[in-house]
């Protein structure tokens, strides 16, 4: 339930359409007392933090700097891809570059994005790095555009007057880095290959090799001394100069004291290829540190190969029957086989190199089919729970839900962490594990794991729409839909088409959205909650009403409202009325629509259904409008933008904002319409779609 203040409101209205209107200088003067409290604002540093022990790398980092500099001085952006084997440094390379020396010189901030945590079917997800990036300046998610090119767009803006470095890792297309390159500044790719094809965009291109001999041996040193030269000379041949290798073997040695350099030379050696492949390959000194974990470790390791995703979490694991986790997370970490995923939530995450992922996966590959799908039906069932948690914190405990209340409680299935206490962090939680959900989805649907996978998207909804992630709902839903085919849920069969056609929705696609609820149509009369129906009547209402026909509008909107009569649900009540009143207004019938908007209004108020009012009274000043009661009209515009100021919903603010000024403007209220005017600007600063000095 929506805290508001109800009673405030009243001070200047009455709740029916006869308002109590303020003068223009007081209505002028409570647009300037909206307070847009806007979270700090922290300029970004997300790149991840350089370790101890790196060595070499001077020509490398001379060379970093130099076209840092260059760029600076002629003001343009500029793209490095930095190639190289998985292992050899390159991530570390740019983390050592940017910590000794480069936070002054882009005040714009440092961005980081790894797209091989969403891609899928080979392709990175480009979108959802630029709207990381937007909100990691400032933007507030009510201003996310929903487009690529939008997103893009308004990324330039933002960049265009302050320097920044965006650092692009597992880059593997020319095509998924070109949208990231910010105005000014400039953009790294890091890559296996060296996308040849940005040498068309002006790219440099860096190749980095593998550490040679006397890099490799101070290397060594850095962590063992006593042995002799030749046997560090040995290991680094054997290692390739590959600098995770060196790590891997370093910390093997590290908990056996008594073994030499020596050893680890003849373990490798015993167990690597033949000596005239020239070295040892990443997989053998994998295979020799997983060999020396210990049992809880090992589990663990395991458990990381059997992943849909990329990240997890210690309650994960946990949830999974790994025993000891934290132990093991910190026997993980000390040996460099995990790191700790960036995420600007709870709980923390933790990730392999993408080298180590593939060997937990091939180890994985090893574990016996049952014992590997036990560990997939212990993830699903954990991340099923928390989705459905995370749905209730953000939608209520009132939302018409298909599946039973989750199990087991929050508490259980991360006791020592809490996932998220209230609405905006479970939220964040759903969109820091979007990529996770995602993948184990696709899992589930090939596991015909049904239920599971129709459950997920029903809890997804709260994601998907509140952050507008449509083309993940479109993907998602699909599945849903074939899952809940399968096991002979209609009902969820129903809703899962709803939810798809919304996100058709979302996008304009409204053809595609209408042919999706057609196919729920023979459905309607087999499914007995009504309530599928009236969400089936609604979609189809703001479809028609998207698409200008305004009295089919009406219409479906009237038929899911009685359904919502029927079942006594008064914030379903509210909601179509309120759809109602926007239709009727379309439609030019402003008399009607006061007559229910008043209503629906009075019921909110009742209700505490707080989280309607703004959306009521913007469409109550719209009604008013087309009465020519403007006086009027501009009392319900200034209560909408009060009441949304108050909660926060700044997309809202800025449209009753929008409406005032134009209620001013034809009423030649000058006062009104400046402070409109300059509330608008300042707001647009608060939620970061302009510049603090624009």
């Amino acid at each position: 339930m929506d805290e508001g203040r109800a009673g405030a409101t009243t001070t200047h209205n009455s709740v029916s359409g006869n308002a109590v209107v303020n003068g223009p200088v007081v209505m002028a003067s409570r647009v300037e007392s909206l307070t847009l409290v806007s979270p700090l604002r922290v300029t970004p540093r997300q790149v991840p933090p350089a370790i101890g022990n790196f060595v070499n790398r001077i020509t490398e980092l001379e060379r970093l700097r130099s076209i840092a500099d260059a760029l600076r001085a002629s003001h343009a952006p500029g793209i490095v891809v930095l190639s190289g084997l998985g292992g050899v440094g390159k991530t570390q390379l740019v983390a050592e570059w940017v910590a000794r020396a480069l936070a002054p010189s882009y005040p714009g901030g440092h961005l980081y994005v790894d797209l091989e945590e969403g891609r899928r079917d080979g392709a990175g997800d480009v979108s959802a790095a630029i709207a990381g990036f937007l909100r990691a300046l400032g933007v507030h998610r009510d201003y996310l555009p929903d487009e690529l090119g939008e997103r893009a767009a308004l990324f330039r803006s933002l960049t265009a007057d302050h320097p920044t470095l965006v650092v692009v890792d597992n880059a593997r297309q020319a095509a998924e880095v070109r949208p990231l390159v910010p105005s000014q500044g400039l953009l790294v790719a890091i890559s296996r290959t060296g996308l040849p094809a940005l040498a068309m965009d002006g790219a440099v291109a860096i190749a980095l090799d593998p550490l040679d001999e006397r890099a490799g041996v101070e290397l060594v040193r850095r962590w063992r001394t006593a042995d002799a030269d030749h046997a560090a000379q040995a290991l680094v041949r054997l290692c390739n100069g590959m600098p995770l290798a060196l790590r891997t073997v370093g910390e093997w040695l590290l908990n056996r004291p008594q073994l030499s350099l020596t050893d680890a030379v003849s373990v490798l050696g015993a167990d690597g290829p033949p000596p005239s492949e020239g070295g040892t390959s990443m997989t053998t000194v994998l295979d020799l540190a997983y060999s020396g974990l210990s049992e809880r470790a090992g589990r663990l390791y395991r458990f990381v190969g059997c992943l849909p995703g990329t990240t997890f979490t210690g309650g994960l694991a946990r949830a999974a029957g790994v025993p000891a986790v934290e132990d093991a997370v910190g026997e993980l970490l000390t040996a460099h086989l995990l790191s700790v995923a960036p995420s600007s939530d709870r709980p923390r995450r933790l990730r392999p190199h993408d080298v180590v992922r593939e060997h937990t996966r091939q180890v994985a590959r090893r574990l016996p089919e049952a014992e590997r799908r036990a560990v997939l039906r212990a993830v699903a069932d954990f991340y099923t729970a928390a989705a459905a948690h995370a749905d209730v914190l953000v939608l209520g405990a009132g939302r018409f839900r298909l599946q039973d209340p989750p199990t087991p409680a929050q508490e259980e299935l991360s006791p020592t962490e809490p996932l998220f206490t209230q609405s905006a962090e479970a939220l964040e939680w759903l969109d820091a594990e979007r990529a996770n959900l995602l993948s184990l989805l696709r899992v589930a649907a090939d596991e015909r794991w049904d239920d599971t996978v129709w459950q997920l998207c029903e809890s997804l909804w709260a994601l998907f729409d509140g952050r507008r992630h449509h083309r993940d709902s479109i993907e998602a839903h699909t599945l849903g839909i074939e899952a809940a085919r399968r096991c002979g849920r209609e009902d969820a069969e129903v809703r899962m088409r709803n939810q798809l056609a919304r996100a058709y929705y979302g996008l304009g696609a409204h053809d595609q959205a209408s042919e999706t609820l057609a196919q729920a149509e023979p459905l309607l009369d087999r499914v007995a909650d009504a309530r599928l129906s009236g969400m089936i009547r609604e979609t189809q209402g703001l479809i028609a009403l998207a698409s200008g026909a305004h009295e089919d509008a009406h219409r479906l909107f009237v038929q899911a409202l009685d359904a919502n009569v029927r079942l006594q649900d008064t914030h379903g009540v509210v909601v179509q009325s309120y759809n109602i009143g926007q239709a009727l207004v379309a439609a030019g019938r402003p008399t009607e629509a006061l007559d229910v908007l008043d209503e629906a209004r009075a019921t909110a108020v009742d209700s505490c259904d707080h989280g309607m009012l703004p959306r009521i009274d913007l469409v109550r000043a719209r009604a008013l409008q087309g009465l020519n009661r403007l006086e009027a009209a501009s009392e319900a515009a200034v209560r909408a933008a009060e009441q949304a100021d108050e909660r926060k919903q700044y997309g809202r603010l800025d449209q009753a904002l929008g409406v005032l000024s134009e209620l001013a403007a034809s009423t030649s209220d000058t006062a009104l319409r400046e402070a409109c005017e300059r509330k608008l600007r300042a707001l647009h600063r608060s939620v970061g779609v302009t510049p603090e000095d624009g």
